[in-house]
């Protein structure tokens, strides 16, 4: 089995062991006898965020000041892992509101800001969303059609985001509008909209293939006025910071992808053993262990990729190459070794009777979400043809 647990080559502290151990409670109590419920039903469990937040899951990265448990990315990932070798639908949902709609705030908010937004999102009273995609802009976040125009000290939207986590439950949502024009990178602004905003509602709600519990929807913004005080950061540099929130948010995918990854290999390393064929357990023919070999050897590269990236925003580095790359391998990594989880299971993995099937159902988001794995490698190439190592 891979775990937290049987990684001591890997230099861990207690505090991620207690990270682990929270999680891994929290996962067995509140996520996995509900599992293939909430994906059967798309039910958004909204009700256990504040639980996680009372363990200090909502606010992971948020200094103790702002009702944050002040942890690093290491403490990040180790969540993130955990709580996705249960349900990755939870462990994206987590993720999302940690790394995109938190982090933001905290990155570019002002002390006022902070002091009024974090403390409710780290306790998990308040669910945080994130809008930067639209229909006809996913990978091209520069042509949005989104706008804000200023008349005043207030700010006019008008538009609407897509595939936004928490887009109906959402409490807060950091939202980026074009102010200038489509195509400037300086023409972009981030906002905070508040649920309950006159103009601010919820549009359609996705019917996914995967992660079918985390809840993904439109955001639809119709004259929603909200105060110039609302305003993240300098006008016109939504668009710069929301790149650097997506170094950060790429780490969150890797670790959701490792997630996965080691929860369809544990199950598939379990059936092997257990399942019997011409005299002895399938894990004894080559076929099968080659299989697991390729699986767990993917596993660990992703792992140590991962944890590189951890370690360099620690540090507070440039993330930007070794983010992409963890996130790019480990996305790869976790839809190849769910797909061979399936197999190991035979007949029985395309049934719903093993949770191998929703595995690889929720795998694929992980090679699209925070940037296409093609996007990651835009990323990659541009950064060492400039000569970085």
């Amino acid at each position: 089995m891979i775990d937290f647990e049987l990684r001591p080559e890997i230099q861990t502290t207690e505090t991620q062991r207690m990270v682990f151990e929270a999680a891994r409670d929290f996962a067995a109590q509140f996520i996995k006898p509900n599992v293939m419920d909430w994906d059967e039903a798309q039910y958004f469990p909204a009700e256990i965020f504040e639980q996680a937040g009372s363990l200090g899951f909502m606010g992971m990265l948020i200094p103790e000041t702002y009702g944050g448990s002040g942890m690093g990315y290491h403490e990040y990932v180790t969540l993130i892992e955990t709580i996705s070798m249960v349900d990755p639908s939870i462990g994206l949902s987590i993720a999302a509101h940690n790394s995109l709609c938190v982090n933001h705030i905290y990155s570019f908010g002002t002390e006022q800001q902070r002091k009024k937004w974090l403390p409710k999102l780290c306790e998990g009273s308040a669910l945080g969303a994130w809008g930067l995609t639209e229909h006809n802009t996913g990978s091209d976040a520069k042509g949005m059609s989104t706008t804000a125009r200023k008349e005043g000290d207030q700010w006019i939207l008008n538009g609407t985001k897509n595939f936004i986590t928490h887009g109906i439950s959402g409490d807060i949502a950091v939202v980026i509008a074009r102010n200038g024009e489509k195509g400037d990178n300086r023409g972009m602004t981030a906002f905070v909209v508040e649920r309950g905003t006159p103009g601010f509602f919820a549009g359609k709600k996705e019917n996914k293939l995967g992660m079918r519990a985390s809840e993904t929807a439109e955001m639809v913004f119709d004259e929603c006025v909200i105060p110039d005080a609302n305003r993240l950061g300098p006008v016109g540099d939504g668009f710069i910071q929301s790149m650097k929130i997506l170094d950060g948010g790429r780490i969150s995918i890797a670790a959701l992808s490792l997630g996965v990854a080691k929860g369809a290999y544990n199950a598939a390393l379990a059936y092997s053993e257990e399942r019997k064929q011409f005299g002895k357990s399938i894990s004894n023919f080559q076929g099968i262990s080659f299989k697991l070999v390729d699986m767990a050897t993917e596993i660990e590269a992703s792992t140590l990729l991962t944890q590189k990236a951890a370690e360099m925003k620690n540090q507070n580095l440039n993330v930007t190459k070794a983010g992409a790359m963890a996130k790019l391998f480990a996305s790869e990594t976790c839809v190849r070794v769910a797909n061979e989880a399936v197999q190991i299971h035979g007949g029985y993995g395309f049934t719903k009777d093993y949770p191998v099937e929703k595995f690889l159902r929720d795998s694929k988001l992980c090679t699209i979400g925070e940037g296409t794995s093609e996007i990651q490698k835009v990323v990659i190439a541009r950064k060492i043809l400039n000569g970085e190592r």
